[in-house]
């Protein structure tokens, strides 16, 4: 039997922190416009370019200050050094994309939720099935 750590739990014991000091945030699935990638960070390699157009698009950007887009140009050209060569970078940049909810673990980790959002727009897009259905057994029937 493996030992344990500590005192055993107490049977009666309740949850205390329910929520979370920062709150949930509910985001919407959707990408926007995003923000130019501005020249002056020089960036040279597509997959830089292509990690700003991915982030400045993201969802989570609706909720950003000035001071977490200056973060991303950090980490832009962190992304930029990093596939010119300097791989001991992906550790610097994978604890920097994670604050910002990059995988679906991070996004718990955060509270993101996009759920409420998805399930409107899976009855949206149901919906609208429902109706090419009866426009086309319509136009069959005719």
């Amino acid at each position: 039997m493996p030992s344990r750590r500590g005192p055993a739990p107490d049977p009666n014991a309740r949850r205390r922190n329910t929520s979370h000091a920062l709150g949930e945030h509910d985001l919407t699935p959707t990408s926007g416009e995003g923000r130019a990638l501005p020249k002056a960070l020089q960036i040279s390699t597509s997959g830089a370019k292509r990690f700003w157009r991915t982030w400045s698009r993201s969802p989570q950007t609706q909720h950003w200050l000035e001071t977490d887009w200056s973060e991303l140009e950090i980490t832009t050209r962190l992304v930029d050094d990093f596939y010119l060569g300097n791989v001991r970078l992906a550790g610097e940049i994978r604890q920097r994309v994670g604050r910002w909810g990059a995988t679906t673990e991070d996004r718990a980790r955060l509270r993101m939720d996009f759920s409420q959002q998805a399930e409107q727009e899976a009855t949206a897009v149901a919906q609208e099935a429902s109706d090419l259905d009866e426009e086309l057994f319509r136009m069959l029937s005719e």
